[in-house]
């Protein structure tokens, strides 16, 4: 598969910790869009919001960039990255401070058609 026949879209700086957005990306890996969507929209964790933002960005992409029919993509890769924490501090007793680090993250994920990609994975 050449590279420009895969459509990016990329979140940065979103709030959440990248181990958590990266079990909700480990799901959604591999899948059909139409399947990813679905199940975003049930699973119970905060970063599905975000994610699901960035997958319809990388679908737009591929539809109006590349001309690609959105019911044929499937998600070729789906990464977070860790970002720059944000440094709290909340007051304790006796006049200590307790540092909070309040953690970002990048996600980047890419969509392909599924013809192409199924090629792919008979070639390796």
């Amino acid at each position: 598969m050449t590279e420009s026949s895969l459509a990016h879209a990329h979140g940065r700086f979103i709030r959440g910790s990248a181990s958590k957005v990266r079990r909700v990306l480990d799901q959604i890996r591999g899948r059909s869009y139409r399947d990813a969507l679905i199940m975003l929209e049930f699973m119970p964790y905060r970063s599905t919001g975000a994610i699901t933002k960035v997958l319809r960005s990388a679908v737009a992409n591929a539809e109006n960039n590349l001309g690609l029919d959105p019911s044929s993509l499937v998600i070729q890769t789906a990464t977070a990255d860790i970002g720059p924490a944000m440094k709290r501090y909340r007051p304790r007793a006796q006049g200590r401070a307790f540092a909070i680090k309040k953690q970002t993250c990048h996600i980047s994920i890419s969509v392909a058609s599924s013809t192409e990609s199924t090629t792919t994975e008979a070639s390796d």
